[in-house]
Parts: structure tokens; sequence; C-alpha cells
């Protein structure tokens, strides 16, 4: 699970920002390029499968957004988050549905949250064969959960996701 925090540069705006799920590889892979470049500040931080497992994948998403926020070389005057809770921070935040697509700070860390994430799981591919994660990346497709079966979980599947639990239930 990854979240990003992005303080964009009023002077030299990003163009192309979008929600990161509007946008194909390619042209998020370019735009997050000219985020990195741009921006006044940006971090990316990540919640590990063991994090997730253990406090939940909502819980596990917040502590990863209060990390980049926390990583971020400025604090921003102004913290909006996508969706409906708030991160633990010390500073005043504000939830906003679609803010990913409504708020271009939060489109520009949703496009660097996705590019690193899909780069992570295009690492996990070389590690991991036969589960296909640089095609898939990790979502619950067709072929992740074939592979998942005929393979069974690796060190990276959360054991608190179904399909992993029922392909667990299925080993013993």
């Amino acid at each position: 699970m990854y979240a990003a925090a992005v303080v964009l540069d009023p002077a030299r705006p990003v163009a192309g920002l979008a929600d990161s799920k509007l946008l194909d590889a390619a042209r998020r892979e370019r735009i997050a390029g000219a985020i990195r470049r741009d921006a006044l500040a940006w971090a990316v931080a990540f919640a590990t499968v063991e994090e997730i497992d253990a406090m939940n994948i909502l819980r596990a998403s917040l502590a990863a957004m209060a990390r980049a926020v926390g990583m971020l070389a400025i604090v921003p005057d102004d913290i909006v988050v996508d969706g409906l809770h708030l991160p633990p921070l010390a500073r005043p935040c504000r939830a906003l549905v679609k803010a990913d697509r409504l708020v271009p700070a939060v489109s520009a860390a949703s496009i660097l949250a996705k590019t690193a994430r899909d780069a992570e799981m295009v690492s996990l591919d070389a590690v991991f064969p036969g589960y296909g994660f640089a095609r898939h990346k990790g979502y619950p497709t067709a072929d992740h959960l074939a592979a998942l079966e005929a393979l069974g979980p690796c060190a990276i599947h959360r054991r608190s996701f179904a399909p992993v639990r029922a392909a667990l239930a299925l080993r013993r």
C-alpha cells in the first residue's frame, strides 16, 4: 500500500494532472517525472504487508499517508486527503471524496503513489516468478487469482485478503 504527499509550486504548474486511475501507464510515468522535477516538495511512503494484516487496509493506508506527509521537506499550508478518513497527523487536514480528481496536489500524489507501487510490483515479479506481478501489479485479476490458486500465496500476499485466505485453506 503506497501513499504520497505533494506540495505543488504555483509558479511551475504540472500539466496533465488527473486521478492516476484515469491515466495510462506511459502518461503517468511522464507526469510523475514532471511532478518530481517541479513540485516544491514530494514524498512517497508505504505500509508493509505485515502492517496491513495487523491493522487492516484502511488504517495502514492512513498510516502511509501520515508517513508521506511527515517526510515532506516543507510543511504544507493545506493538507487534503482523498477519501472519507483522516490520517493521524498533528496538523489540521481535511478529507475529500474524489480529491484525486478535484485537487491538483492530490492528483499529483496519486500519480506518484501509483507509479512507485507499479515499479515495486515489477521488481517483485523477478523475486516471485509465476505470479505475473509485472502485468497485473498485484490487483486481483483473473490471471492473478489463477496464479494464487496454482502456486499458493507468497511472502507479499496479504493474509487478510479473502482470496489469499481461501488459497491458504486449500493448501491445509
